[in-house]
């Protein structure tokens, strides 16, 4: 039987075409496991060098809605509350501690500022301080005084007694035909007296009550100002008054900013030393882990969109071939509508946080959501649509031998409905089984024409119809 030799695709013309036979020392032995006999027509020979060199993957079938499955593009982000913004609370000189895609835990210290306003701000509370310490020193004068008022009081208010209990007996001779006159005219001129100091005491201790009184309420308002000032100090800084240290705020020279929480240097946004502003933002942090999935659905399907539904975040291409994301590294999660849709485009925001992140979910990276609409209907068997290749109009699959791993067979596909990525396979094909994902173009190539004829390939990723 003459042999025709066929060349599967441009990209293969770097390899060296081998012949079959041994009719030259510049070709090598065969070896064993690519020496095929007696190959069913319908069936091709891919060993491991061939599946190395042609790129041929596989995937399996899988049972899935095909019907009730919708998908939109979009693209990883992160959540508002994934990036921290750390700016200056005021004007001076700023040192950077750490680098940029540096992560740091969280405590850490990110910079410092040298700030004159800030010691502006140590003297005024130094100031509030003095005037609480004041109104205390003056407060505490007002126990001796309130004890020497008393004293002299006390002893006017006995001396007023003396005085009247004088006139008595003076009134008392002078009335039995006795007594002085002149005498009696003194006492009673030295009982005024008496009275009088007695009163103008009584008044003095009106006026040193009210002098208690307005120097407590400075003291109580002077405390305020300095607790108003020193938790205005204790904002501004991000860190709590000690309990312990009362003069906390005179040992701060220069103002440390430290990590709220753990996370990523995502900028630099000043240069170190750099003299800035107050609310410069200095560095960005992020939470790389707090991502969601931002994509744009049609509002044609608002009739079945709704929150809650399942979904899946799926590879933007489906293939498992070189460096590409598998095509099952999928993600899942629950669907959450945006609250407004875009009229110019009709279409409507799509979220999805994923219950676990992939090593390939970044924010800016695109993919598909894959959303279920009907959970309850029964899942149809489906392969991959890239595994479909067209021969003319025929729809042609590569399903792996369930026999021979290295053997693939080329079958019509018997297909159903397609969701864009997955399509509903009727015949031919069962649960379990595996179809030629990456690769299947060029099988295509190398079996048109020739199916009847059955055929295998080179390690070099040459075609040969029939038997070896």
């Amino acid at each position: 039987m003459k042999t025709k030799l066929t060349i599967l695709v441009p990209i293969l013309s770097i390899y060296i075409l081998q012949g079959c036979g041994n009719d030259t020392q510049e070709t090598p032995a065969v070896p064993a496991a690519t020496s095929h006999t007696n190959v069913p027509k319908n069936r091709i020979a891919i060993p491991p060098a061939v599946r190395a060199n042609l790129g041929i993957t596989f995937a399996a079938v899988e049972r899935r809605k095909i019907q009730d499955t919708l998908r939109a593009p979009g693209r990883f982000e992160y959540v508002p509350s994934a990036k921290r913004q750390y700016r200056t609370m005021l004007s001076g000189k700023v040192e950077i501690y750490v680098k940029q895609f540096e992560n740091v835990a969280k405590g850490a210290l990110l910079y410092s500022i040298d700030s004159p306003p800030w010691r502006e701000i140590q003297q005024s509370i130094a100031g509030h301080e003095s005037s609480v310490q004041q109104l205390e020193a003056k407060l505490s004068m007002f126990n001796p005084l309130y004890l020497a008022h008393e004293q002299h009081e006390y002893s006017v208010k006995v001396n007023v007694d003396l005085w009247e209990e004088r006139i008595k007996k003076l009134n008392a001779i002078r009335e039995a035909g006795g007594g002085s006159l002149r005498e009696l005219t003194a006492a009673r001129a030295a009982y005024a007296n008496a009275k009088a100091e007695y009163a103008d005491l009584r008044e003095k201790d009106a006026r040193l009550d009210a002098s208690y009184a307005e120097t407590l309420v400075e003291l109580r308002a002077a405390k305020s100002s300095l607790e108003l000032a020193l938790e205005s100090a204790s904002s501004l800084l991000n860190i709590p008054i000690p309990i312990d240290t009362p003069n906390w705020w005179r040992d701060i020279s220069t103002i440390e900013v430290t990590a709220t929480n753990s996370g990523v240097i995502e900028s630099l946004d000043v240069t170190n030393g750099a003299w800035v502003d107050g609310q410069t933002n200095v560095l960005t942090v992020v939470q790389p882990n707090k991502l969601r999935f931002h994509a744009s659905g049609l509002q044609s399907d608002l009739g079945v969109l709704r929150n809650g539904l399942e979904v899946n975040i799926v590879p933007p291409t489906p293939t498992s071939s070189g460096n590409a994301v598998g095509l099952q590294n999928t993600m899942h999660g629950t669907l959450q509508l945006g609250l407004i849709g875009n009229p110019n485009d009709r279409t409507i925001d799509l979220y999805v946080i994923p219950n676990e992140l992939s090593s390939w979910a970044k924010p800016g990276v695109t993919a598909q959501l894959e959303i279920i609409t009907e959970s309850t209907n029964i899942p149809e068997l489906s392969l991959p649509l890239a595994a479909v290749q067209q021969d003319g109009l025929t729809p042609i699959i590569f399903r792996r031998a369930p026999d021979n791993p290295n053997e693939a067979i080329r079958m019509e596909a018997d297909l159903g409905m397609n969701d864009g990525r997955w399509v509903a396979i009727l015949s031919g094909i069962t649960d379990g089984d595996e179809v030629v994902l990456d690769g299947g173009f060029q099988l295509m190539l190398a079996t048109s024409g020739s199916i009847q004829k059955g055929g295998h390939f080179h390690s070099d990723g040459t075609f040969h119809e029939g038997e070896h």
